[in-house]
């Protein structure tokens, strides 16, 4: 072997693909549940804290990643509220961490959202934060 040595790249073929392309592209079976870098209990927490204080507060600025996992806890408790009987609000009692809230979300979620089948929130990206560029959201109740 004589002349310089040329590195070889790895190919990797997937079925169906076309001939000339090297990703390898992996299906997200099972892969529903955004992880937010935490483990189980910690992100049960932030879910929680951050649906207590979307329905507390009516717009919460956090990042996009975090408002998209919480919007759908903060709909489940609004049909909770829309529905209204004792297993609904135990509940959201279970899930909340301030039970006055829950009392003033049983009181007032059966009229303002009385027209509305789903969709409680709305998440509106803006400007990512300036220390490390995450992309950053205000998720707020419609």
């Amino acid at each position: 072997l004589t002349g310089p040595l040329v590195p070889l790249k790895p190919t990797y073929v997937v079925c169906g693909a076309p001939a000339g392309r090297s990703d390898l592209s992996m299906m997200r079976h099972r892969n529903k549940l955004k992880k937010l870098n935490k483990p189980a209990d910690q992100r049960k927490a932030l879910l929680r804290a951050l649906t207590t204080e979307v329905i507390r507060h009516g717009r919460i600025k956090t990042t996009l990643v975090r408002a998209k996992a919480v919007r759908k806890h903060v709909d489940h408790m609004i049909e909770l509220g829309k529905r209204g009987d004792l297993h609904a609000r135990r509940q959201a009692l279970g899930w909340v961490y301030d039970k006055d809230l829950v009392h003033s979300l049983f009181e007032a979620a059966p009229e303002r959202y009385s027209d509305r089948n789903g969709g409680y929130t709305r998440v509106l990206r803006t400007m990512p934060r300036q220390g490390d560029n995450a992309k950053m959201a205000v998720i707020e109740l419609v």
